[in-house]
């Protein structure tokens, strides 16, 4: 993750002071990318204690197709629906948006659903009637060499409907000599609170895609447009970047033949062996 530290270091040291839609301002440069080695270990950020379960829970929703913030409590928290009436105690990442987007919106805002519009989930299981997800397992399985590997989530039709339009808008998949790589672009990037999460997400989707397939994850890509530090985390980078990172951990999932084998897990099965962090630095969320 030592490449991961010096862009935050750049941008902070290079970055443009910028305004930006939630008013917090942030410093922004433009146009960078990280690559990490599966190989080598799982990308999990060790400057800090990352959200594992956060992450895992996040995933596993998108590949359910869901929009209900409350169906992400539910897999997070491994509660029923009826338990999870406290949000000061069962929220997700996606609870302020499903509270201040999607109410704007119009979107039914109760205690038991809090929709969000169709956000990743449901593009990449049913854009237009199409899921993204089995098609992207079928063509990779019958064509391992071609170049259309694509799972995106800019519908521009339906960015006007979403809580909030793709952060992480599309990620193309390349096999070779049994392994399987990803490259993911990402059109505006929190780089304190939400790279490392994205990082671990699609580490763990190429994981969860080179398990189904039998082959190896290699290398996850990340491409970066407007990536940014909040004015609200300068300081929380600044600590960050005087820590030491620590060796890098393994990742441990379920034998899985198919996407559809995913329902028979629950976030424990997915566990990073040998994790060991800094301790947590926290930041407000800018929404």
């Amino acid at each position: 993750m030592k490449a991961y530290l010096e862009l935050l270091e750049y941008i902070l040291n290079n970055g443009e002071v910028r305004d930006d839609r939630t008013k917090t301002g942030t410093i922004s440069s433009f146009g960078h990318q990280l690559q990490f080695d599966l190989e080598n270990g799982f990308p999990a950020i060790t400057t800090k204690s990352l959200a594992w379960k956060g992450v895992v829970s996040e995933l596993l929703w998108f590949l359910e197709g869901s929009s209900d913030e409350r169906r992400l409590a539910e897999i997070r928290y491994k509660k029923s629906r009826s338990e999870l009436t406290d949000l000061a105690k069962y929220s997700t990442i996606w609870t302020d948006n499903a509270d201040n987007q999607g109410k704007e919106l119009g979107y039914i805002n109760t205690e038991t659903i809090k929709e969000l519009g169709p956000v990743y989930g449901v593009q990449w299981r049913n854009w237009s009637g199409t899921d993204q997800i089995k098609k992207l397992l079928n063509d990779l399985k019958n064509n391992p060499d071609g170049r259309r590997h694509i799972l995106s989530a800019w519908n521009v039709d339906e960015l006007d409907k979403m809580a909030l339009p793709p952060c992480h808008v599309m990620s193309q998949f390349y096999i070779s000599n049994g392994t399987i790589s990803c490259h993911m672009y990402q059109r505006s990037a929190d780089m304190f609170l939400g790279v490392p999460f994205n990082i671990a997400s699609y580490a763990l989707l190429l994981s969860i895609l080179g398990k189904i397939l039998d082959l190896t994850p290699k290398k996850f890509i990340h491409s970066f447009g407007d990536a940014h530090i909040y004015s609200n985390s300068i300081e929380q980078v600044k600590e960050q970047l005087l820590r030491e990172p620590k060796p890098l951990p393994k990742l441990i999932i379920p034998d899985l033949k198919s996407i559809d084998d995913i329902k028979d897990y629950t976030i424990d099965d997915f566990t990073l062996k040998g994790y060991e962090h800094h301790p947590p630095i926290k930041a407000k969320m800018a929404i």
